[in-house]
C-alpha cells in the first residue's frame, strides 16, 4: 500500500509522523496543541481528493470535528493558565480536557463523526485514521486521567461500538464501530500501564493494517461483495483468522492482550466491568464468524473465467502471520513460563 503513493502524500505522511512525536515528547500543553493542528493540517490533504466527493466530504466533516476539539482543548489550557492559576485539580477541568481528546480519537461521547469519515475515505487512509491517529490524543490523556470519567467512557465505547456493528453493510463502517470497540480496551489498557497499552495497540494495529490491506488488494467495501465474488480460499482463510484475533478468540494472537486486562480487573474485583467486556467481545466475534461464515457457505455463480487470482508477494507474509496468530496463545505463553 506505501508503495502506490505518491511523492506528495508521502511528504504529508512525514509530517503526520513528525507532528506525532512533536505532541507526545512537548513539555508545555502549548506545544502539545501545536503538535495536534500540525497532525490536523497535514492529514487533510492527504485524504481530500477533488475527484472524489465522498473523500472531499469525509475530509470537510474530518476538518470541522478535529478543529472544534482543539478550539476546546486550547481554552481549557489557557482558562487553566491564566484564570484559574494552573488549578489542574478540578474535576470539572479534568473532563473536559479529557473530552477534547476524546473527540480526537472519535470515543463515546464524541464517536458520531468517525464512522461516516471513515465511510468516505481509501482503506490506507482508513488505516491511519483508525492506528495513528489515536497515539497522540491518547498519550496525552495519560498524562492526566480523570479515571471516573473514562471508566463511563470505556463501558459505553466497548458497548456502542458492539451494538451499531449489527447490520452493517459497509465494511469501512463495520471496521470503524470495531475501532471503537478496541478503543475501550485501549483506554483501560492506558489507565492501567503504558507497557500494556503498548502491547495491545502494536497487536491491533497489525491485525487492522493486514485486513485493509487485504480489503484492498481484492478492492471490497461491502459485505456482500465477500458473497458475490469468487475470491481464493487462503484470502477468505486470513480474513477468517484476523476476524477472529482482532475479536480476541483463543487461542489466537488477538486474545493475548485481552487476556492481561481481563486478569486485572478480576485481581482488583471490577468483576462487572470485566463481565461487560468480555460479553461484548463475545458479541463482537459472532459478529465476525457470521459475515465469514456466510462468505465460505454462500455460492452463487462459480465461473472459471470469473475466478479471481491476485500474485502479491506480501499474501505470502499474511498467510504466514495469520498461521502464526492461530498458535499466538501458545507461544506467547511460553515466554511467560
Amino acid at each position: 500500500m506505501l508503495f502506490l503513493i505518491n511523492s506528495n502524500k508521502m511528504f504529508f505522511l512525514f509530517i503526520i509522523f513528525f507532528s506525532t512525536l512533536i505532541s507526545i515528547s512537548s513539555n508545555s500543553w502549548l506545544g502539545c496543541w501545536i503538535g495536534l493542528e500540525i497532525n490536523l493540517l497535514s492529514f487533510i490533504p492527504l485524504i481530500s481528493n477533488p475527484n472524489n466527493l465522498l473523500n472531499s466530504e469525509a475530509s470537510l466533516k474530518y476538518f470541522l470535528t478535529q478543529s472544534i476539539a482543539s478550539i476546546n482543548f486550547l481554552f481549557i489550557v489557557i482558562l487553566n493558565f491564566l484564570i484559574l492559576k494552573n488549578s489542574f485539580n478540578n474535576n470539572i477541568t479534568s473532563i473536559l480536557i479529557n473530552s477534547s481528546l476524546l473527540m480526537k480519537m472519535g470515543s463515546f461521547p464524541f464517536h458520531f463523526w468517525f464512522p461516516n469519515v471513515v465511510e468516505g475515505l481509501s482503506w490506507f487512509n482508513c488505516f491511519i485514521l483508525m492506528t495513528w491517529q489515536k497515539i497522540s490524543p491518547m498519550i496525552l490523556l495519560s498524562y492526566y486521567m480523570n479515571l471516573k470519567f473514562l471508566f463511563l467512557v470505556m463501558i459505553f465505547n466497548v458497548i456502542i461500538g458492539t451494538l451499531s456493528s449489527f447490520n452493517q453493510t459497509s465494511m469501512r463502517k463495520l471496521m470503524a464501530f470495531s475501532s471503537i470497540n478496541n478503543l475501550g480496551w485501549l483506554l483501560l489498557a492506558l489507565s492501567v500501564s503504558e507497557n500494556l497499552w503498548m502491547v495491545y495497540f502494536l497487536l491491533y494495529s497489525l491485525f487492522i493494517f493486514i485486513m485493509c490491506f487485504l480489503f484492498y488488494i481484492i478492492n471490497i467495501f461491502y459485505v456482500n461483495q465477500l458473497f458475490n465474488l469468487n475470491l481464493n480460499f487462503m484470502i477468505k482463510f486470513s480474513i477468517l483468522i484476523n476476524f477472529l484475533s482482532l475479536g480476541g478468540l483463543p487461542p489466537f494472537l488477538g486474545f493475548f492482550p485481552k487476556w492481561m486486562i481481563i486478569n486485572y480487573l478480576i485481581l482488583n474485583n471490577l468483576l462487572v466491568m470485566s463481565f461487560i467486556f468480555v460479553m461484548t467481545s463475545l458479541i463482537m466475534l459472532f459478529i465476525y464468524i457470521r459475515i465469514i461464515y456466510s462468505s465460505f457457505m454462500f455460492y452463487n455463480i462459480k465461473l472459471k473465467w470469473s475466478k479471481i487470482f491476485i500474485k502479491n508477494n506480501f499474501l505470502i507474509f499474511i498467510n504466514i502471520f495469520s498461521l502464526i496468530s492461530s498458535l499466538g496463545l501458545i507461544i506467547s505463553t511460553l515466554f511467560f513460563i
